[in-house]
């Protein structure tokens, strides 16, 4: 089950999130049957959106966009209270750079990471800033200290087994608060240089208050813990709704030409057919409450 933790660390000086996320991970994979390249990068940005999502209130909503220029393509996922869902526009993609999976390349670096929060005020609140390295995890790093202020370090993994099916993913993210005392912060800087690949410490067995405890050499306080899934909120009722807002004179030419409509959802690749019947159905609908206007 994957799930997340919260934790002050270091005199409260340090707040602390880190998640396991191999399930969801592996489930988006599965999904889209994404190649690994496409994966780890879709797999990353999964876990970084599911912890953010866990820093805001209840009901809050973000929508995360990384594109780096790269062959995967735009990244974009949705996330609120722990549940994510997104996709790449290039599930394709597996490059290696000696024996590692090269997520910089594919992702590229020439553009953005856009960030769009729904915190139920009149109007979203929006923030950007340039790619660092399309690895993810750094390019989050410089997000929060250039777009939120926050000196943060980020951490994100995926890693995979022989057949390239998802074997680990999680991430950490460490943020220091106001009052953080110098010796904490450089004892934190020097652990962070030493520590293993957070994908290595979940392969290895160590849950979300290990990798905690790994950070911090135990010198830390639990607050939350918070359980992260892949959730997609997608339904035929929806896309009906959706072909519903179609002029009569475009429902009219989808059933004179293909009979049908078949429509595949963007977040998790389920499909739904509309049949002849149903079509005509939505196009009396519409007839009437045009014609009632």
């Amino acid at each position: 089950m994957d799930y997340l933790v919260k934790a002050y660390a270091m005199h409260e000086g340090v707040r602390i999130y880190a998640a396991r996320t191999t399930d969801l991970v592996s489930y988006a994979q599965k999904r889209f049957n994404m190649w690994p390249t496409s994966a780890a990068a879709l797999g990353r940005v999964l876990t970084i959106s599911a912890i953010m999502s866990c820093t805001y209130k209840s009901g809050e909503f973000l929508n995360i966009s990384v594109n780096g220029g790269g062959p995967i393509g735009k990244i974009t996922v949705e996330a609120t209270d722990g549940k994510v869902r997104g996709y790449v526009e290039n599930p394709g993609v597996y490059l290696k750079r000696g024996n590692k999976l090269d997520v910089g390349m594919g992702v590229g670096n020439d553009g953005m990471i856009e960030v769009i929060k729904d915190l139920h005020m009149r109007e979203p609140f929006s923030s950007s800033c340039e790619l660092v390295s399309g690895e993810i995890a750094e390019d989050f790093t410089y997000y929060f200290a250039k777009s939120e202020q926050i000196p943060s370090s980020v951490g994100l993994g995926v890693l995979f087994n022989p057949d390239s099916s998802v074997k680990a993913a999680g991430g950490f993210l460490i943020q220091v608060m106001p009052g953080c005392r110098s010796e904490d912060l450089d004892k934190l800087e020097e652990k962070l240089k030493t520590i293993k690949p957070c994908s290595t410490m979940i392969d290895e067995g160590m849950e979300p208050e290990d990798i905690i405890k790994e950070i911090t050499d135990g010198d830390y306080e639990l607050l939350e813990k918070r359980d992260l899934s892949y959730e997609c909120n997608c339904s035929k009722e929806r896309f009906r709704k959706g072909l519903k807002t179609l002029e009569v004179e475009d429902l009219e030419d989808i059933l004179s030409k293909e009979k049908k409509a078949e429509i595949t959802c963007n977040f998790c690749n389920e499909r739904y057919i509309f049949t002849e019947e149903d079509l005509k159905k939505i196009l009396e609908e519409k007839k009437k409450e045009k014609h009632n206007k």
